[in-house]
């Protein structure tokens, strides 16, 4: 009779094996995805290949599944314990795939592949979720609200990077919040009759000031950043009509609701000010920070030292936003990065489009889905950490991961 850690190992070289099996495939379908960038909630040809491979695995697969036209739904297994991998595919306006979301697409697509060949063994449900709108509106918060994370245990995927490999944690997310806010003055001559103008766009201007003058006096590694993106007519008109794209970024959300509040201070002062009316509105869906599960980003640490790839203990990386950090405040999560080896390309450049189709990124795709896969293993074959797991599932209260920011 082979033991528990005999067993763990035994199912784990299975997963390495599927994986390797299914490496063309994969790589195949990283390249085809990458051919061919698509925008946030327009991904219809990448939603479909990913349907496409994940359906040819034996998965019951759904395209629309939670409300979005391309969002994903693919199942298979049973069990008490649901793990949720997540796949991106949606591009950048002009630059691409240069986030890298067709790695992203493959290695979910690869890990719950693997997974899936041991999930009768261990009591497993895999669930990848395809979530589009990364870049750009936040399908998973979408989602989450549609109830695509209700029934999840926990949940993980992985993003590529440039350069080293680093450890789980030392990657951290910011809370971020998109919003527009829009002046209206009264139009008037600029030269024949000023006084009878009210100017929007001193409004805008006087808001921008303050702002700037705010910044001296925000905490490390918060950020307000906006530009008028709509200004005026003609320079012999008062303008009537301003229109401001802004965003409020903090790692903390407490912080973060709170500079939100000073930043709508600065532009109601623009308001007053001036005479002007002014409102906002949000033009995206806020994504909150990270929260790695301490046990799952453990567990990533060792197994992507396991596959021969060396993490280096000094590099951080922060600044950027997820709205896998929405999933992260209400279901055990993990979002590593791994590298694009030998790349020092920066990323949402062109230079990261073109290393995202390597030879190297193509290691990323195997290594990523190696990765989350044995960490999904490791997590349903230890009783003490399988149980914790799904403690933390069974407290949670229906309707708890339908969450808004």
């Amino acid at each position: 009779m082979s033991t528990t850690s005999e067993r763990t190992d035994r199912l784990r070289q299975q997963a390495i094996g599927v994986v390797d099996d299914w490496a063309a495939r994969l790589i195949e379908l990283s390249h085809a995805i990458h051919a061919n960038p698509e925008l946030s909630y327009q991904e219809h040809d990448s939603a479909a290949l990913v349907a496409e491979t994940i359906r040819s695995a034996g998965f019951d697969t759904t395209v629309g599944a939670y409300g979005l036209d391309t969002d994903i739904e693919a199942v298979s297994g049973e069990g008490e314990l649901t793990i949720a991998l997540c796949s991106e595919y949606d591009a950048l306006p002009d630059v691409g795939h240069a986030c890298g979301h067709n790695i992203i697409a493959a290695i979910g697509v690869g890990a719950a592949i693997a997974v899936a060949s041991v999930a009768t063994e261990l009591g497993l449900r895999v669930k990848l979720l395809g979530t589009p709108a990364e870049e750009h509106g936040g399908g998973k918060a979408d989602m989450l609200r549609a109830g695509a994370w209700e029934d999840v245990t926990f949940s993980m995927m992985a993003h590529g990077i440039s350069g080293a490999d680093l450890t789980c944690d030392a990657h951290s997310t910011t809370a971020v919040e998109r919003f527009e806010v829009e002046y209206l003055g009264r139009a008037a001559h600029a030269a024949a009759a000023p006084q009878a103008g009210i100017n929007a766009g001193a409004a805008a201007n006087i808001a921008l000031t303050a702002i700037s003058h705010l910044r001296q006096h925000i905490g490390p590694g918060a950020r307000i950043n906006a530009f008028i993106s709509h200004g005026g007519e003609a320079t012999n008109i008062i303008p009537e009509r301003t229109v401001v794209q802004a965003e409020v970024r903090a790692y903390d959300l407490d912080e973060w609701r709170e500079l939100k509040k000073r930043a709508l201070a600065c532009f109601e002062a623009g308001a007053v000010a001036t005479g002007c009316e002014w409102k906002h509105r949000r033009t995206e869906n806020p994504y909150a920070p990270m929260n790695s599960h301490p046990g799952l980003a453990a567990a990533w640490d060792r197994n992507l030292v396991s596959l021969g790839r060396t993490p280096d203990p000094d590099r951080i990386v922060g600044g950027g936003s997820t709205d896998m950090g929405n999933v992260s405040q209400v279901v055990p999560t993990i979002h590593p990065l791994i590298a694009v080896l030998g790349s020092d390309a920066v990323p949402h450049h062109p230079a990261f489009a073109a290393a995202a189709a390597t030879p190297e990124a193509d290691a990323a795709v195997l290594d990523g889905a190696k990765a989350l896969a044995l960490t999904a293993i490791d997590a349903a074959s230890d009783p003490q950490f399988r149980s914790e797991l799904l403690q933390l599932q069974a407290d949670r209260p229906t309707g708890a991961t339908r969450i808004e920011f």
